[in-house]
């Protein structure tokens, strides 16, 4: 009995295991870029499921509106640009008219055939967060991207500077939620990006009221998603490392012409001498980071809610 029980087994096992082999050769389509997968599929030992290297995921986000706060450059836009490559219309959002004019040409050029507008609102106010909702009152996808960040010794820091930062970086993000939340619970289906950072979880010290703020976006999200339970609606925050954005290369630029050293010098010190325990060892790209976000945006990514996701390149010594 025992035998024929064990030769079931072994027949099943080489049944799955030729099921999976039978899958190779195909493609994966992450927001409409493909590669060619090849090799041998892959058998999941501990459950038993076949879990095949060749399966194919393609993110269509087509009838989406997707808000991006702060996307005229940087990781916004890269974020904006992820998310209308996979069929999204996006909203581009900034504080100036012309810089929101010219990211939404840009955006329209980068990808072809993308829908895009543009909506010029401060949300670091009351009124812009409302003018931006008014604009776009039922978002299906909510990006809080924008942000300030200045590094700035502790006992310099004054009230004002703090309020400044918790109302741009965390009270924004708050306002907008509160406003397109609602919305996206009674259709079903949402998705709320926070993006915050890997200064949230190892609070730099030349810049701690950041830091701190950065924090908050992680409690924020999380308690957010605590509300979404048994709907289609998404909360997660996703914490970029050192990036190589907008913002950074006037940084990098003055830190050559102090040293007399080339740009790319700079970005491969800075790194390695202020952020030491990077396993990526270099500024990770916009793109890289936008990856991450646009993959939390999709209806592939449902079963991850509530969830702090770094792009930090390693830099978080943690394994959770």
């Amino acid at each position: 009995m025992r035998a024929s029980i064990a030769r079931r087994a072994a027949e099943l096992k080489h049944e799955r295991f030729a099921r999976a082999r039978n899958v190779v050769g195909r493609t994966s389509s992450v927001g409409g870029v493909v590669w060619p997968r090849s090799g041998p599929a892959l058998s999941h030992a501990g459950a038993g499921i076949p879990v095949c290297e060749g399966a194919t995921m393609k993110i269509d986000l087509s009838g989406k509106t997707a808000l991006v706060t702060g996307s005229t450059a940087g990781i916004g836009h890269a974020i904006a640009r992820g998310l209308a490559a996979a069929g999204a219309r996006v909203v581009i959002n900034g504080r100036r008219p012309e810089s929101v004019a010219a990211a939404v040409a840009a955006l329209r050029a980068e990808v072809p055939g993308a829908t895009a507008d543009g909506v010029a609102a401060d949300v670091a106010t009351e009124a812009g967060c409302a003018a931006l909702i008014a604009a776009v009152p039922a978002p299906d996808i909510l990006v809080n991207n924008a942000g300030i960040f200045e590094p700035k010794d502790f006992f310099a820091i004054d009230d004002e500077d703090w309020l400044r930062f918790f109302t741009v970086n965390v009270l924004s993000g708050v306002r907008l939620a509160r406003a397109a939340m609602a919305g996206m619970l009674t259709r079903g289906w949402g998705r709320i990006v926070f993006i915050s950072s890997e200064s949230g979880v190892q609070i730099p010290k030349e810049m701690i009221h950041y830091g701190v703020t950065k924090t908050a976006q992680l409690g924020l999200s999380r308690g957010l998603a605590e509300l979404t339970a048994g709907t289609g609606v998404t909360v997660n925050a996703v914490l970029p490392g050192p990036t190589r954005s907008d913002g950074v290369e006037p940084f990098l630029a003055a830190m050559a012409r102090e040293t007399g050293g080339s740009v790319e010098d700079m970005a491969r010190d800075f790194v390695k001498q202020h952020r030491p325990t990077s396993l990526l060892q270099r500024f990770a790209t916009v793109e890289e980071v936008a990856n991450m976000v646009v993959y939390v945006c999709s209806k592939e990514a449902a079963a991850t809610n509530g969830a702090a996701l770094r792009v930090d390149g390693g830099v978080v010594r943690s394994i959770v």
